[in-house]
Order: C-alpha cells, then structure tokens, then sequence
C-alpha cells in the first residue's frame, strides 16, 4: 500500500487488464500519473484523501471493509467481500 500495485493488480486479476493498461486505467481513476503509481508520498496523500487505505491508518481514516467499499466505488469494479458484506446488512 506505499504506491497502488494492489490496486493494479486488483485490475490485472478483476478485469484481466494486461500491466500497462491496468496501470492507465488506475491512474485515471485516482487522477494521478502513470509515474505517481510508485510514489510513496504521492499515494499516501491520495490513499488517504480517496479512503483507500493506507499503510499505517490513522484514526478516523478509513481502513479494512470500509477502504475496500472506496475502493470498489473509486475504481468502478465489484469486491467480493463488499458484495458478500452488502448481502448479510441487506
């Protein structure tokens, strides 16, 4: 969680985006560069202003299931455990 590899991987593995284009489509999403997916201050200013996630949460943050849900709504893609978790609330 110090630059957005699992959010490019969560793409990769989601959608089947080969590197490049979940790289694009990740940076679209969060409104940053291609080259600030790697840099930690960068991302830690975007985790934190999008809640979604950091490496060390702060209080009052966003962190486990509720990252997960900004996550799944910033990057426009269903989350099994967000699914399962709006199911068992529902």
């Amino acid at each position: 969680m110090r630059g957005a590899g699992d959010l490019v991987a969560r793409m990769q593995m989601s959608k089947g985006m080969r590197i490049e284009e979940a790289k694009a489509y990740v940076a679209k999403k969060l409104l940053v560069g291609i080259e600030d997916l790697t840099d930690p201050v960068i991302m830690n200013e975007v985790r934190t202003d999008l809640g979604i996630g950091v490496m060390t949460p702060l209080p009052g943050f966003p962190k486990g299931i509720e990252a997960k849900f900004n996550i799944a709504k910033v990057l426009d893609i269903d989350i099994n455990c967000v699914k399962g978790f709006i199911a068992r609330t529902s």
